[in-house]
């Protein structure tokens, strides 16, 4: 789709950048902050600063992410004519790839801004931590080892939107990463893994005619969609566990609430195969990674 086509956006317009950043997906580098806020909060912590700070940290960090996607998979050719997905601004033509690079080198300056801030709170880890996920951000699409191109960004999402954004905010909160926020990680790194899973199903077929080898296309559509249902069943086993281990009270269990949503989601995922249908379930599984974060976060607090 050309930018004279597309009736999204002018080229250049505020509208393209608001596609580029894909506010949809910003829920991914949401859902951690808070669940690692209410460990923190379980355990009598108090820097509301320090996680105001990481919650931006999280969200300048996606939505750089986003802008590195959106311009490296153009150059790489995963973005076509015949991509499935919702528009993507580079291949569109709404935005130069240098404008996109730019905002990328920006949302990650604003994200080093806020670790800057968390360094003096939480010393010297914050250091690593900021430099290895802007690091993996890039190489995520980007860079001679692109991690998406070679099956390891499944790895690369729960790795860093579960198991790095939640300890991290609860060590910055606490000066320590207790066992809970290990735990708690968990159901937020698998789900936020599921949004990613939906789109590499969805574009399986213009993946593997870019050379684009995720997870989908070496195992095919079957195995990422029982990597969907993996992931969705281990979010909701970790409250089950929680308490029946005894690690926290019964409001952890407040996130099955949602369960028919995923269940729902995963039928969806299993059963359709057009672009459309598959965009929405990309969305709402960024929505049900947040409601369900949302009950944890309140579940935990209430410890």
């Amino acid at each position: 789709m050309s930018a004279v086509t597309s009736p999204a956006a002018r080229p250049g317009s505020l509208r393209a950048w608001i596609l580029a950043i894909r506010p949809a997906t910003l829920t991914v580098g949401l859902s951690p902050v808070l669940v690692g806020a209410a460990v923190a909060s379980s355990v009598g912590a108090t820097r509301a600063l320090a996680m105001v700070a990481a919650l931006l940290g999280a969200i300048f960090l996606q939505i750089g992410s986003n802008l590195a996607n959106d311009v490296f998979d153009h150059e790489k050719g995963a973005d076509g004519p015949g991509r499935l997905g919702p528009l993507r601004v580079t291949q569109a033509g709404l935005l130069k790839p240098s404008a996109v690079r730019g905002g990328m080198v920006v949302a990650f300056a604003l994200a080093l801004t806020t670790g800057i801030y968390l360094t003096t709170v939480a010393g010297w880890p914050i250091v690593a931590i900021g430099l290895a996920s802007i690091a993996s951000a890039v190489a995520y699409t980007g860079g001679p080892y692109p991690l998406g191109y070679h099956g390891l960004g499944d790895v690369f999402v729960f790795v860093f939107f579960g198991l790095v954004a939640v300890c991290g905010t609860a060590f910055v909160a606490t000066g320590g990463v207790p066992l809970l926020a290990w735990l708690a990680a968990v159901p937020v790194g698998s789900l936020a893994t599921c949004v990613l899973v939906v789109n590499n199903v969805r574009d399986r077929e213009t993946d593997l005619r870019a050379g684009k080898r995720t997870l989908a296309v070496r195992f095919g559509r079957r195995f990422g969609v029982a990597e969907y249902v993996v992931l969705v069943a281990a979010a909701y086993a970790v409250p089950v566990l929680l308490v029946a281990a005894r690690i926290s009270g019964p409001f952890v269990l407040l996130p099955l609430l949602t369960l028919p949503i995923a269940a729902r989601l995963a039928r969806t995922v299993a059963r359709e195969t057009d672009g459309p249908t598959l965009n929405r379930a990309l969305a709402s599984t960024a929505r049900l990674l947040l409601f369900f974060s949302a009950l944890f976060a309140a579940g935990l607090a209430m410890r």
